[in-house]
């Protein structure tokens, strides 16, 4: 297979490079780069496929894309930005594979093999976290500086880490209706399990109040998202195919998540699959049924029962926007609410540079964009953040932080100022 058929070459040429997708993209607005545009970057991927550069020459460009897809909406000529995107992240990594060091390899291995997608090797690496943070192991070491050895990026995510909770999973039914208007099958993920399980709990919880049958099934697996955006393709299919045949013993209307990137994955497992594979008319059916939780929610009736006086600014998930195209919804939700006084933020559709792992691995970069996130928010001036993403969650809670503002504003997920609303717990 040569070049030209491992990346979306044909596709390259939609692009007629008439840059009204520069001011939709964080990194070129942020970089001021041609080459950190999607134009530039098409382009790029158009001329590796041609030969006329080389693979490690596209790849800073590549890298450095949070893969946020804010251009998509913005092209004229529908240039589907994210299938070159993924097809140039897939030949970087069986490129990258060629050189990489065995500790390189046993890290990815550790991380996509093992961790990610083994519900008991997350289980018992969150018992550890919830012990350490339980014994305030997290306080002392950062009063000793013990924090000081891990990597920056590292070092300052672990200090606005939720605390965790870990329970083991179990198959669980919640309806409170005898004629539910949907039978839900809720998808948990697993870094959101792990972190803000809560909110998982929670979703659920509304979904049963506003009539729902709520259904969570033991046989469900990390989505894959992380694995695909890294290049581990076949993993992803992997987790693909474990979670399509799982959800589709049982018949339900939805299959609802409260996960941006998650549910962004989700809805393009088709994408996985050639037209022509038995395996792709089963994912687009498992994709149709994909949902965000904010989607089913504000089409049914949620039993508001408390006022919540505050200042409210909503940080959009750039997958639940560009890829789910769940835009408006969460707005609407908010704005349900009595009390609420909501208080929009210039360029909000802007990346935060959370983007999965790009705030760990290009941390500098990503602080970059974050800065000028808070920089309007800090304008806004609202008592609280939603997002409706765990990435954008914690991102935004670095920013709070960064900024010195944990006084002043709260960062909560969408499900939580719902629930509070509602006066579920």
């Amino acid at each position: 297979m040569t070049l030209k058929d491992k990346l979306a070459y044909n596709e390259t040429f939609n692009c007629v490079q008439c840059g009204y997708c520069l001011p939709s993209c964080p990194t070129y607005v942020t970089f001021g780069k041609e080459t950190h545009s999607p134009r530039g970057r098409i382009n790029l991927v158009k001329m590796a496929a041609e030969g006329r550069i080389s693979l490690d020459e596209l790849a800073e460009p590549i890298e450095l894309c949070l893969g946020c897809r804010a251009c998509e909406p913005a092209c004229p000529t529908n240039v589907q930005y994210g299938r070159i995107l993924e097809s140039a992240v897939d030949v970087l990594a069986e490129h990258r594979r060629e050189k990489q060091s065995f500790k390189e390899k046993v890290t990815r291995k550790l991380l996509f093999d093992q961790l990610l997608p083994n519900k008991n090797s997350l289980r018992f690496a969150g018992s550890g976290l919830q012990l350490y943070q339980k014994l305030k192991m997290d306080e002392f070491s950062r009063k000793a500086r013990l924090t000081h050895i891990l990597p920056k990026s590292m070092r300052e995510l672990e200090k606005i880490t939720p605390k965790v909770k870990v329970e083991k999973r179990k198959n669980t039914t919640i309806n409170h209706s005898p004629t539910p208007a949907y039978r839900i099958g809720y998808f948990v993920g697993c870094i959101m399990d792990t972190f803000f399980k809560r909110i998982n709990d929670l979703s659920m919880k509304l979904l049963a109040a506003a009539g729902c049958e709520v259904v969570l099934i033991e046989e469900q697996t990390c989505c894959g998202a992380l694995h695909h955006h890294s290049g581990e393709k076949k993993q992803a299919i992997s987790l693909a195919k474990k979670n399509i045949a799982a959800f589709e013993k049982h018949q339900f209307d939805y299959v609802i998540n409260s996960i941006g990137g998650c549910g962004a994955a989700m809805v393009e497992y088709h994408h996985l699959f050639h037209p022509e594979d038995e395996w792709y008319q089963r994912a687009k059916q498992f994709s149709d049924k994909c949902k965000d939780v904010s989607f089913l929610l504000d089409q049914l009736e949620l039993p508001f029962k408390k006022e919540v006086q505050t200042t409210v600014s909503y940080q959009p998930s750039c997958h639940l926007k560009n890829v789910q195209k769940v835009v408006d919804e969460p707005i609407h939700l908010i704005k349900k609410i009595l009390g609420i006084s909501y208080q929009p933020i210039k360029d909000m559709d802007r990346c935060c540079g959370s983007a999965g792992i790009y705030n760990i691995i290009h941390f500098d970069e990503s602080m970059e964009m974050l800065d000028q996130k808070m920089g309007n928010i800090r304008k806004a001036s609202p008592e609280i953040i939603v997002t409706t993403n765990p990435g954008c969650h914690l991102q935004m809670l670095m920013g709070v932080k960064r900024e010195g503002l944990e006084e002043k504003m709260r960062v909560v997920h969408l499900i939580e100022l719902l629930a509070e609303a509602c006066e579920i717990n």
